[in-house]
């Protein structure tokens, strides 16, 4: 139970509630025993009147009372009972609640790398079904085996100070049943571990075909995707059979061996009433019911092995990614001073761990405070990785970034990233509003700013012909609207947030040039004073930036403005003339 161990923070965290779950759990079993020894003397009384040593006023007086009794006790029992379940069961949902945050957040903190290695599917079986094994370990397996250990402490001494002969055949059976649990104990979790890991398969399967499920029509895959997911569930069901046809052996041999035990009371006990050993027949009667009081405790004691071994499978899952560390660390916890927006790149080189491609080498250039750059190259030629770089999503693999004059690393990372406003090259917006995906950018922005800045990214017009407008609900990564409505949308987010740093990652790519015409007026004027990257295809976007840098193969090959690279020979020249004569065709 080693895994299992990171929990022991969470019971500390709740270990008053745990405490008195535990001693509401000893007090209802404690107030259930009461019942079998007023059974006893139940009988015993009318054993008693049958022999003429009572009077029939007397044994009625009598047996009233001991009804009394065990009603009372047991409705006791039962109400404590359901106040052990409104305290451990209880804590179980708040350590539910915590681990899943724990895990969430770490999520939050890993960086592209990860999730680069990692697929959504994995990432969302663990923080949903393994956490709810691990739940089931922290809830159900606590209360039962509290309930369960105390009734073995109290009652097998009990029955052994009332008839030790008796009891020893009546327990009998319980050491065979422990080493049967042992030796299935150890088959259940090796299938358990590889029961939660195929659930990750099928789950990623699942999400990789309800996003890509445009191309699977597109393509007519549906009876290929259906094959699979045959292939996959019958593959899932043989291995949660194989551990269903382990965890069935448990019930059947506790109940033999209960029944075994029954057995053995009602023979050895009539044999020891008859000889005279027990003094009465209400000693069988007490001992059955003590055999059957064990019954459960002995039954789930296979259950609660099941479940340990599930939560010990499902938390090593956990930790596996609780024990990744962040590549991206904030070195300065502390605020530091405002990003101003001066960036300067000093022979910096990068190559992306994933495919050991070297996107970046050697390359330097400075940017100075509000000075729109733009970057054109071919694709693969670095573009997109300088923005990356910028934001920290990753760090650089040799050479230095400088931004304000000061190493990258040595910013605040919120404040690094709350002072930049990224447009990704594929746009992504949530299932939300159109509002609340444009309000990203300012989360406390008012109607009117955030009517003003769709304006700006030439949207409003659109959004406004839908039924609900700026209520409209978007599907699945925002595929409600078409590609250049999701770039307008993302940049309207980020022109709301007004950063000291614009980030556009050839958003433009999906509307037609009319439009980014209007579009790069509205971001100039927006941006004035604001640093601005535009990473693009289209000399277009290009032409107005103060600046142009030409990359290759993660090299700078030429820097100016549009006028003097268009002065000279070389690849920026040969692309405009390329473009203007495909815009005059």
């Amino acid at each position: 139970m080693k895994e299992l161990k990171h929990l022991n923070k969470y019971f500390k965290k709740y270990r008053l509630k745990l405490l008195l779950g535990i001693v509401i759990t000893i007090i209802a079993r404690i107030f259930s025993l009461v019942m079998p020894s007023y059974v006893k003397k139940s009988i015993e009384v009318v054993e008693d009147f049958t022999a003429n040593k009572l009077g029939e006023s007397e044994a009625q007086d009598l047996l009233l009372e001991y009804i009394v009794i065990i009603v009372g006790t047991a409705l006791l029992s039962g109400l404590f009972t359901f106040l052990m379940r409104q305290t451990i069961i209880n804590v179980s949902r708040y350590i539910e609640y915590d681990l899943k945050n724990e895990v969430f957040d770490h999520y939050q903190l890993l960086s592209l790398n990860f999730y680069k290695k990692n697929r959504t599917g994995d990432l969302m079986n663990r923080i949903s079904e393994d956490i709810n094994q691990v739940r089931m370990y922290a809830g159900p397996a606590i209360m039962y085996g509290i309930n369960a250990l105390t009734l073995f402490c109290c009652l097998i001494p009990l029955m052994f100070i009332k008839a030790p002969t008796l009891a020893a055949y009546t327990l009998l059976p319980l050491p065979i049943l422990s080493v049967l649990i042992y030796q299935i104990s150890k088959i259940i979790h090796k299938r358990s571990t590889v029961v939660q890991e195929y659930l990750s398969t099928l789950s990623t399967f699942t999400q990789e075909v309800f996003s890509g499920v445009s191309v699977i029509k597109a393509y007519a895959l549906e009876p290929k995707i259906n094959a699979d997911l045959k292939s996959l569930a019958i593959e899932g069901k043989d291995k949660s059979m194989s551990l269903a046809k382990v965890n069935a052996w448990f019930f059947p041999l506790m109940i033999l061996l209960i029944g075994v035990s029954n057995i053995l009371v009602i023979y050895i006990g009539g044999k020891q009433y008859i000889n005279g050993e027990i003094e009465s027949v209400g000693v069988i009667a007490e001992f059955i019911l003590y055999v059957n009081m064990l019954t459960w405790p002995v039954a789930i004691v296979g259950w609660l092995t099941s479940i340990v071994q599930r939560a010990e499978a499902s938390q090593k899952r956990i930790n596996e990614f609780l024990k990744e560390t962040p590549e991206i660390k904030n070195k300065v916890e502390a605020d530091t001073a405002p990003i101003k927006g001066k960036i300067e790149f000093k022979d910096v080189s990068f190559t992306y761990e994933d495919t050991e491609i070297t996107a970046l080498k050697n390359l330097s250039f400075t940017i100075n405070e509000g000075e729109t750059v733009a970057i054109i190259g071919k694709t693969g030629s670095g573009k997109s990785t300088i923005l990356d770089l910028v934001a920290r999503l990753y760090d650089v693999g040799s050479g230095e970034i400088l931004v304000d004059d000061i190493p990258l690393e040595k910013h605040n990372l919120k404040t690094l990233r709350e002072s930049i406003g990224a447009v990704p090259q594929d746009a992504f917006l949530f299932s939300d509003s159109i509002e609340t995906n444009i309000k990203f950018g300012k989360h406390n922005a008012t109607k009117e700013e955030v009517i003003e800045v769709a304006k700006n990214a030439v949207v409003h017009e659109n959004i406004m012909g839908f039924g609900k407008q700026y209520d409209t609900i978007l599907g699945e990564r925002g595929i409600t609207l078409s590609g250049g409505q999701k770039q307008r949308v993302s940049i309207a987010r980020a022109l709301l947030k007004d950063p000291k740093i614009y980030a556009f990652d050839d958003c433009l790519s999906a509307v037609d040039t009319e439009t980014e015409e209007e579009i790069l007026n509205n971001l100039k004027k927006a941006s004035e004073n604001r640093t601005t990257l535009i990473v693009s295809h289209r000399v277009s976007s290009a032409k107005n930036a103060d600046r142009i840098l030409v990359l290759e193969d993660g090299r700078l090959l030429q820097e100016g403005t549009h006028i003097e690279l268009n002065a000279v020979e070389g690849y920026y020249k040969e692309l405009y003339d390329n473009q203007l004569s495909a815009k005059e065709n």
